[in-house]
């Protein structure tokens, strides 16, 4: 080979290495046109789905109907016959409170009522006789038979007789009154249920000692739990945007990613008072809120919970829909780029063999999502990003 070697021309030589060159242009010349143009690139397809646009909050569960469950009477709590978790009845009894004070204040309304009865029947008698007495001088001074103090005097005694009878018998009425109203109170010893559902929460032992002097003091809460309610609190930068009656989801922490669907019922026109320190000094996180020039309003909506598995005072995620498209090309939020106009973008789109700036106009779109109105085919690849460590093929970066 050696021997071979310099027996061939230089100009041989030259020529053969320029057929090399040329060969290996060749070949990368093909390569870049074989290559794909978004190599280097991260691509998504523009495929239908659906978007919706959304205000999120965060809310709290509590039962649609609900009632606490107060004491009218004093004394020791002598009986609780519920705990939480219980079904219970309309009308059935809960709990009892020690009778014995309003029962002897009842005996006594009653002895108080009759000794004024029979004040009344001596009082009535006396009249009578004075009623009596004044008709006779009345026919003895019509006979002139008889002195004129004498007669005055017999008026007088019939009027006074009459006053203090008539006197007794609003006693009478006022004691009947004092000896409904302590009969009531007898009655409030005995509490029963206002109305069917669980007791979600009982706030008294078992010989508690209960002071309803002041306060009526909430012994438990019954609540229908068939039906909840969702107290959500949305910023006012939001709540302009929310409508009675438009849809919403939900999400709680115990149940992943389970969805419950609602309507907006109400928004209260405003939001809830500042709660003032308590004696420790403690602010409440209300009164913080509120520092914090953070002015939140409150939503409410009803769910049905027919399985139960809602809860009071679970925590939910919100979601109110404001716009949704359904079954409609979507794109990436990822593959566009902002322009001066609202509502339009430009996104690179992978076309034949090169890549091409195209403009684009979105109409629904999330965070993640946009629905596109124009611009964009489905089946199309758009550009998202650049590959980790990717370099994008010269044929794709100005064709």
């Amino acid at each position: 080979m050696s021997a071979f070697l310099p027996s061939i021309p230089r100009r041989r030589w030259l020529w053969l290495a320029l057929g090399l060159g040329l060969l290996v242009l060749l070949w990368l010349g093909a390569s870049r046109l074989m290559a794909d143009p978004a190599e280097g690139f991260e691509t998504a397809t523009v495929t239908r789905g659906d978007v919706e646009e959304t205000v999120s909050a965060l809310g709290k569960l509590q039962p649609r109907t609900y009632v606490d469950v107060g004491a009218q009477a004093s004394g020791q709590l002598k009986r609780l016959l519920v705990q939480p978790g219980d079904q219970v009845k309309a009308g059935q009894l809960l709990a009892e409170i020690d009778p014995q004070v309003q029962a002897a204040r009842l005996e006594s309304d009653r002895a108080e009522r009759d000794r004024l009865i029979a004040t009344l029947k001596d009082a009535q008698a006396q009249a009578d006789y004075a009623q009596g007495e004044l008709a006779r001088q009345q026919q003895l001074r019509a006979a002139n038979a008889t002195r004129t103090d004498v007669f005055d005097q017999a008026r007088r005694d019939a009027i006074s007789a009459q006053a203090k009878a008539q006197a007794i018998r609003a006693q009478i009425v006022q004691a009947e009154s004092t000896l409904k109203s302590d009969a009531a109170q007898l009655g409030y010893t005995s509490i029963y249920a206002p109305m069917g559902g669980t007791v979600v929460s009982v706030d008294v032992r078992q010989g508690q000692t209960i002071n309803a002097n002041y306060t009526a003091p909430v012994l438990l809460r019954i609540a229908d739990l068939s039906a909840m309610t969702v107290w959500t609190q949305v910023s006012e930068a939001d709540v302009g945007q929310l409508k009675p009656g438009m849809s919403l989801w939900f999400t709680t922490l115990g149940y992943g990613e389970r969805r419950w669907s609602a309507r907006l019922r109400q928004i209260l026109p405003a939001p809830p008072k500042p709660v003032t320190s308590d004696a420790a000094g403690a602010q409440p996180a209300s009164a913080a809120a509120s520092a914090n020039n953070v002015v939140l309003y409150t939503a409410l909506f009803d769910v049905p919970n027919g399985d139960g598995l809602l809860r009071p005072e679970m925590s939910a995620q919100v979601f109110f829909i404001t716009a949704s498209a359904h079954r409609r090309p979507t794109v990436p939020m990822t593959a566009l780029t902002l322009t001066d106009k609202p509502g339009r973008y430009t996104a690179q789109v992978v076309s034949g063999r090169r890549l091409e700036t195209r403009s684009i106009t979105i109409g629904t779109h999330d965070r993640f999502t946009a629905q596109v109105l124009s611009g964009l085919s489905e089946g199309e690849r758009v550009v998202t990003g650049r590959k980790p460590g990717g370099e994008p093929s010269l044929l794709s970066l100005r064709w």
